[in-house]
């Protein structure tokens, strides 16, 4: 399904951009996996093949049934994604929308948790040299110190984009599966006993016959972790990019938690406890080229779950579910945008977590958690997607989401224990969800107070006002934004501000209305002439994943309007003189406040007050949309949403 760029054509590098990109996240879990799930436990052949062989079942059904054989099917023109499934599913039912905006919140948590745990994981491997290991202590200050500039430091170069260090992506990448793939091969040379693991039974034991096994589901889900990262990313390898390089990702992977298996076989498990077997499996001349190999892959799998905060954002703000805020392009990158705000909240909440919890180990608990619910609700979308994009057979597709839905319960339980342990992951998220539930449903009540009209009652009115040269002119052209889906209406407002109190003579009005398609890069547009080289209506199609530049596109339509001499442009003047040449154009963004007149009930009260603090501190209408200030006028109108009934006003009298 996706050709969009030739992104689907297979090359060896479109492979090593895959590696690079794509599985930061997942191929960084070998570093703490089984270190979580032996942590201080009894140690015996139950729990390690236990743990081994729940690890490839995870991999197996989650990530590859799940992520790398179906949901990589919800491909929207070659994006993948929260929003972009939504954007191909919501159409069939109007419940979507929460469990959206707790995917999406959930997947954002994702971003402040794998920083800290990847980078604390690798940095605290240096406890394993010869030399440092009274130094680099899991939890002490000087570790958590440099984690923390580490941090500091890849949040502050993303200002400048990711063009000149990334092409390091893939080899990096490529280095790092290789030394996963033979440190892990060389122990399983010494214990390849531990290959049995991967037979179920051992894995229902450990769930079963080990004292409380059921709770290491929480640990073992850490495996996955990146596999929602993984559909996200779609959109910058492509399907088949992702699903060759799987095969050597996965054989890695499993590979090296084999051999980590295979070493703790081989030790006396009385002095294990608190000991991370990556690391210790390691040859010693190797230690500290595995560490700086480790960390280097870690900032790499950080570096993808930042980029893809970014464009979750740009998307929910395209969508309607976040606030409009400042959005840069740092390089000539298609697709590569920094957000300063989000990058604030995010090394913030970084900084906060790894302050909080230290060293790794602790951070274990919380990582779970938040992508567990991330892939419930994808869960729910690919429900609709394969029934009604697909139309796969109703049983089959049941059958299909009941096992996801068992599995991911059983995660979901497991973590759900640990949920103690993780406060901060909870108001975190609780302060992403109600920004993207307050944005989502107060424009749906703002615009249920917006009207339309029939632009064909106001005919003669707009003729005449255009040519009364006893009031002033105020522009050559007079554009006005409009939410209008049909070319002969606008909005009521829209005809007040033209006709009210000071009137608005203008030689062509123009109406522009942006509209938000489901495919992701849609840039097109079309023109309809409601009145003869009076009134002009631009419909704009914008992809969820274009950042408007709305006086940009217009200028150059009406370029391409006079070039093919349409509508009369070219034979009538522009506003402009000998002593300016630049056409007179002029904006009107109407902007809406709470009227004080307002008495509602709580529900309403709170969500309309909260979108309008949370539009103070976003960005304005005219630079989301991408208008010069010179050029716009801002209007403020009131929002009565339900007037004050029977004010009781008393008269004195002297």
């Amino acid at each position: 399904m996706n050709t969009k760029n030739g992104l689907d054509k297979v090359t060896l590098a479109s492979l090593l951009v895959a590696l690079g990109i794509i599985y930061g996240d997942i191929g960084t879990s070998p570093l703490y996996v089984l270190k979580a799930v032996i942590g201080e436990r009894t140690i015996n052949e139950t729990l390690v093949y236990g743990g081994i062989s729940l690890i490839f079942w995870t991999l197996f059904f989650q990530t590859t049934v799940k992520y790398v054989w179906l949901t990589l099917r919800a491909d929207n023109q070659g994006e993948g994604g929260a929003f972009s499934l939504y954007a191909l599913v919501r159409r069939y039912s109007k419940r979507l929308v929460i469990p959206t905006i707790i995917g999406a919140t959930t997947l954002l948590a994702d971003g402040i948790i794998t920083p800290p745990i990847s980078i604390a994981s690798a940095i605290e491997g240096l406890n394993t040299v010869k030399g440092l290991e009274n130094i680099i202590v899991p939890g002490n200050n000087l570790t958590i110190g440099i984690v923390v500039a580490i941090i500091s430091a890849l949040f502050f170069f993303q200002r400048f984009g990711t063009q000149a260090i990334g092409k390091s992506f893939g080899p990096i990448m490529t280095a790092w599966f290789t030394m996963l793939l033979v440190s892990g091969g060389a122990q399983l040379v010494h214990h390849p006993e531990v290959l049995k693991a991967f037979n179920p039974v051992y894995g229902y034991h450990l769930l079963v016959d080990y004292p409380h096994g059921f709770w290491l589901l929480g640990a073992v889900f850490l495996c996955t972790t990146g596999a929602e990262a993984l559909y996200s990313d779609l959109g910058h390898c492509g399907i088949k990019n992702i699903r060759i390089t799987w095969i050597f990702v996965k054989i890695s992977l499993l590979i090296n938690y084999a051999g980590q298996a295979a070493w703790v076989m081989n030790q006396d498990f009385k002095n294990l406890n608190g000991l991370n077997p990556f690391f210790e499996m390691m040859p010693h001349w190797f230690l500290l080229p595995s560490v700086i190999i480790a960390t280097a892959a870690a900032i790499i799998a950080s570096q993808a779950l930042i980029s893809g905060s970014f464009t979750l954002v740009s998307e929910a703000m395209n969508l309607n579910f976040w606030p409009r805020v400042t959005v840069i392009q740092p390089s000539d990158i298609k697709g590569q945008i920094y957000i300063p705000s989000v990058n604030t909240i995010l090394w913030v909440g970084c900084v906060m977590m790894i302050l909080y919890f230290r060293a790794s180990t602790h951070m274990e608990a919380a990582y779970g958690f938040s992508i567990t619910i991330a892939m419930m609700m994808t869960t729910i979308l690919l429900n609709y997607f394969l029934l009604f994009r697909l139309k796969w057979n109703r049983w089959y597709v049941a059958a299909i989401i009941l096992v996801f839905a068992l599995i991911e319960t059983s995660f979901f339980v497991a973590n759900v224990a640990k949920i103690k342990e993780r406060w901060m992951f909870l108001f975190f998220e609780l302060f992403i969800f109600m920004v993207m539930y307050i944005w989502y449903y107060a424009r749906r009540i703002n615009n249920r107070f917006v009207n339309f009209v029939e632009i064909g009652k106001y005919t003669s009115d707009l003729i005449d006002l255009s040519t009364d040269d006893s009031i002033p002119k105020f522009s050559t052209h007079l554009i006005y934004l409009t939410k209008a889906n049909n070319r002969s209406q606008i909005e009521e407002k829209i005809i007040r501000s033209i006709f009210s109190k000071k009137p608005k003579r203008a030689d062509v009005y123009w109406f522009v209305h942006l509209n938000r398609t489901e495919e992701p890069y849609t840039l097109s547009y079309n023109v309809s002439e409601l009145i003869d080289d009076k009134v002009i209506k631009v419909n704009i199609n914008l992809g969820f994943r274009i950042q408007p530049k709305t006086e940009m596109y217009f200028k150059k339509i009406v370029q391409d309007l006079v070039l093919n001499k349409e509508l009369n442009l070219h034979i009538r003047p522009d506003g402009s003189t000998k002593y300016n040449p630049e056409p007179d154009f002029k904006f009107v963004v109407i902007e809406k406040f709470l009227s004080v007149e307002n008495d509602y009930a709580l529900r309403e009260g709170l969500l309309l007050s909260a979108y309008f603090k949370l539009k103070e501190l976003g960005q304005s209408d005219e630079k989301a949309f991408g208008l010069d200030k010179s050029d716009v006028i801002v209007e403020h109108i009131p929002l009565i949403y339900q007037p004050m009934q029977n004010i009781q006003l008393v008269r004195l009298v002297k």
